[in-house]
């Protein structure tokens, strides 16, 4: 049992070691010492760099991180239950078959040394004799009891007699070591069959992330949606830009993981998901988009990790699924086409448009210069600039016509006072 636990921890190892490659075409090169890296022509580099994009989690939610270089493998035998769990279906079956093979043929070959011990071989078919278990004459009876003994079939052909002591207490060891497999092998069946990760299958998450403007601020936004009737219970959402970054002191941080608020603050993030929804996330001092533009945005490499979570309605165990989208996937000025129509009596969701977008206009700008703008014209961040010039010309054409209406009422006063000192 113990070698095929070792087995299944190998093969925990080598599952994860699946990469996702932005491409048509899988390319592996072979791993070259440095030197060799290094004196490779750089337009190669380019090329390949352009070709393949590395991501953290994969679009179908699976991260795509290998744990190399584990040496205690032991640790995953600490915890059998779960390394059983985690194994794959057909890895899961052969131990589960195996385990129970292993113990009948253990308890089978213990019960026939017993027999062989007492002298039963020797008087088979002998009246007088009493033997520790009747009717057992060989290594293949022996299995068959075993078996009968551990799954309590009880055919009554083959029973332990009262004068075998030695068979009652292998009888009580079987018994309880037989419950033990049983409800360690059955329980982990029953949650390896009952895992809530299927469930993520139905849960969508939009094919584009879009940037566009939503009442006056600029914002990034994904669509979720759920296919089933049955829905998930206390949703919520959350959301990661995985990017990397160098602090202050020049510590390089490989694949940082900094938050992006969904609406944590006002509740926004705890959805009511029986149709799809918009997420969205307002681009603000706070945001980690805060200083990108559209010009500036494929040039970043980052990764935006959406996580929903909930309950299963039906057998209440917690989901989780995830996507990802990269700087490919997030498209500038582009706003998602609506699913949702009411019908006589109903409302349904097209899901046929749920990956669609159209163009918007929308500032090429940064959220941080928009701002800046604003602040130094005084208006809204929806003006366009050219407005904003109209207006400044309309305030100074108003200016200009009210210093002239002063100069002539000051006109008028003048004269007003000549002809009174005349008089």
């Amino acid at each position: 049992m113990w070698l095929f636990l070792s087995l299944g921890a190998n093969v925990l190892e080598e599952d994860s070691m699946e990469q996702d490659i932005e491409s048509p075409v899988a390319i592996h090169q072979p791993k070259l010492p440095k030197q060799a890296r290094e004196d490779l022509p750089k337009n190669i580099s380019k090329e390949c760099a352009k070709r393949k994009i590395q991501r953290y989690v994969r679009k179908d939610g699976k991260c795509n991180v290998h744990h190399g270089n584990v040496r205690e493998t032991y640790r995953y035998l600490t915890d059998i239950f779960t390394t059983l769990v985690d194994l794959k279906w057909r890895f899961n079956l052969l131990i589960f078959v195996m385990v129970y093979t292993v113990t009948w043929l253990f308890f089978g070959m213990i019960w026939w040394l017993i027999a062989y011990m007492r002298g039963d071989m020797d008087h088979i078919g002998d009246s007088t004799w009493t033997p520790c278990v009747s009717n057992l004459n060989g290594f293949v009876s022996a299995f068959l009891f075993s078996i009968e003994t551990e799954t309590t079939i009880g055919y009554g052909y083959r029973v332990i007699t009262d004068k075998c002591p030695e068979g009652i207490i292998l009888l009580l060891v079987q018994s309880v070591l037989g419950s033990i497999v049983n409800a360690f092998m059955v329980g982990c069946m029953f949650v390896k069959i009952s895992q809530p990760k299927k469930r993520a299958e139905t849960l969508v998450f939009s094919t584009n992330a879009v940037i566009s403007m939503r009442d006056g601020k600029l914002c990034l936004m994904f669509r979720v949606g759920d296919l089933r009737n049955s829905h998930i219970v206390e949703a919520s959402i959350r959301a990661k830009l995985i990017k990397s970054k160098q602090t202050k002191e020049g510590e390089f941080i490989p694949l940082n993981q900094t938050d992006i608020n969904v609406g944590y603050y006002t509740g926004d993030d705890r959805l009511f998901l029986v149709s799809p929804l918009i997420i969205s996330h307002e681009i603000n001092q706070q945001s980690p988009f805060w200083e990108i533009s559209k010009a500036q945005l494929p040039k970043e490499e980052l990764e935006i990790v959406v996580i929903l979570e909930g309950m299963v309605e039906a057998t209440g165990m917690t989901c989780q699924a995830r996507s990802s989208y990269i700087t490919s996937e997030i498209l500038w000025g582009y706003r998602f086409t609506p699913v949702l129509t009411l019908e006589d009596g109903f409302y349904e969701v097209d899901y046929n448009s749920f990956h669609e977008t159209y163009e918007t206009n929308t500032p090429v700008y940064s959220a941080k210069e928009l701002a800046e703008m604003a602040s130094r014209a005084e208006l809204p961040l929806t003006w366009s600039v050219s407005s904003k010039l109209d207006q400044h010309a309309e305030l100074e054409t108003e200016e200009e016509e009210k210093n002239q209406e002063d100069q002539n009422e000051r006109n008028g006063d003048v004269a007003n006072l000549e002809n009174e000192s005349k008089v």
